[in-house]
């Protein structure tokens, strides 16, 4: 190992005990002052700003390379930004300040601020993009699902895995309008649906507790920075996960060809997307089946985060109380 991976694998390790949770909890503060008031895009520059405040103090040499969007549409946190205070390792970052803008605007559930952290060169770097996704949790043998299966074998495929007829699976699906001839096939085999409106990589990881979140699999098409983070999440705690960048015009696919993609109709695997070592972390914006939202009091301010580690297989949940509030409010 060289002496640069080894002073990457000491700087996540050092970086995983409170560093990246602080990120994630300021962006998740930010963005919470303004849940309810119907202002996505207000609620989203807020967390960005918070996060990117953050990570330029980290000891790191940090780029973006799954980011809010491309150079261009700076101020958000975009693709090829640096971060961090450039002294110590390289690593990539994968962002989504505020996974769930609707939620958060709306003050519904679910609202997250997330983030991943990896040794450079080690995410996908992949443009702004949909993605089409299919996830399970963990124990299952690889290959059970398919993204280039029908939603039908997949579903009795997933069934006869786990012991179980297709009517005691659940499907998570987004409730958009491209995904009614999807959504239509899981309930044909006699599987249930679960919709969601939002947030889709806490809804990947809800695949690996099925036993508490009640979902088995995860199906469509969302965002690709989400699916990078969400196979952060699952490349730390088991699961099986096929992505498929959607570059179905030409601009698209030159954008993509830019960064390195070369092949448009790549299956991805977790591996593919998320090589090397690395952090993922996520704090509650708004009280959803994951973590708990930011609760406002008197003299504190609580937040829940979920800190994971992909070397050590660790998962931590993290309960603060931040009684600095001059720091909050300044920032």
């Amino acid at each position: 190992m060289s002496t640069i991976t080894v002073q990457a694998h000491q700087m996540l390790e050092r970086i995983l005990s409170l560093e990246i949770v602080r990120v994630t909890e300021r962006a998740a503060v930010s963005a919470a002052r303004l849940r309810g008031r119907g202002n996505e895009k207000q609620a989203d520059q807020a967390a960005v700003d918070a996060m990117r405040r953050e990570l330029n103090k980290l000891p790191i040499h940090g780029t973006v390379v799954i980011g809010e969007g491309e150079r261009d549409e700076a101020p958000m946190l975009f693709i090829g930004e640096e971060v961090g205070r450039k002294t110590g390792p390289k690593v990539d970052i994968a962002v989504d300040p505020l996974e769930g803008t609707t939620l958060c605007a709306k003050n519904m559930p679910g609202a997250i601020a997330t983030m991943a952290m990896a040794e450079g060169g080690t995410l996908l770097n992949a443009p702004d993009v949909y993605m089409d996704k299919i996830a399970i949790g963990p124990g299952y043998t690889k290959g059970v699902v398919d993204l280039d299966a029908t939603p039908e074998q997949n579903i009795r495929n997933l069934a006869k895995a786990k012991g179980v007829a297709p009517a005691e699976i659940t499907a998570l699906i987004m409730d958009r309008p491209r995904h009614a001839d999807l959504i239509a096939a899981v309930r044909k085999t006699g599987a249930s649906v679960a919709l969601i409106t939002d947030g889709d990589v806490a809804g990947v990881i809800h695949t690996t507790d099925p036993d508490n979140t009640g979902i088995d699999i995860y199906l469509g098409i969302g965002g690709a920075p989400e699916g990078v983070l969400a196979a952060s999440a699952l490349r730390c705690i088991g699961g099986q996960m096929q992505c498929r960048l959607v570059l179905d015009t030409e601009e698209k696919r030159e954008r993509a060809l830019k960064m390195g993609v070369k092949d448009p109709r790549k299956k991805y695997e977790i591996e593919d997307m998320v090589r090397g070592d690395c952090l993922f972390a996520a704090t509650g914006v708004t009280t959803g089946s994951m973590l708990k939202g930011v609760r406002f009091r008197n003299d504190v301010i609580e937040t829940e985060t979920v800190v994971m580690r992909s070397v050590t297989g660790t998962v931590r949940w993290i309960r603060a109380e931040h009684r600095q509030l001059e720091k909050f409010h300044l920032d």
